[in-house]
């Protein structure tokens, strides 16, 4: 894959549209492209929180284990971002991470990650809406639960 496609994939991304091409080239080469098989693993609940992903192509289940195995907190697609609540909360992982198909997706070192974060404010409140939304998805999900 060239950098020129890396940037292209990148440009794809709702987040990223803004960003200057140049800086985009920047992001795709500190950046490293990553696959994953169905069922490999990202991460898992409680590793060091070192990178955040953009998922590229396919899938990942976002899980904790329950009392009677994984509950999914969430299925992520194509430009969705992972990983990053660790980084942002400089604590270990929360959850864990599964590809349910066969997954591309860009690594982003965490250093780097939080330099793009604080050089770009659009990023930084995409990044923000974002993770409020998971939050509003996951307190409905907790609302169902107790009401059902």
């Amino acid at each position: 894959m060239t950098l020129e496609t890396e940037v292209q994939s990148l440009r794809k991304v709702p987040m990223f549209r803004e960003v200057d091409p140049a800086r985009l080239k920047l992001l795709a080469f500190t950046s490293e492209r990553v696959h994953f098989a169905d069922g490999q693993r990202f991460f898992d609940r409680g590793d060091a929180a070192d990178a955040a992903y953009l998922i590229l192509d396919g899938e990942a289940a976002v899980t904790l284990d329950g009392p009677q195995g994984p509950i999914r907190l969430a299925l992520l697609g194509a430009n969705a971002l992972v990983g990053e609540m660790g980084i942002l909360a400089d604590q270990p992982r929360s959850a864990t991470v599964t590809a349910v198909v066969p997954t591309t997706a860009l690594r982003i070192d965490r250093r780097v990650f939080l330099e793009l974060l604080s050089q770009f404010p659009q990023i930084a409140i995409a990044v923000m809406r974002e993770l409020a939304h998971r939050l509003e998805m996951t307190n409905q999900q907790l609302a169902q639960v107790r009401t059902g």
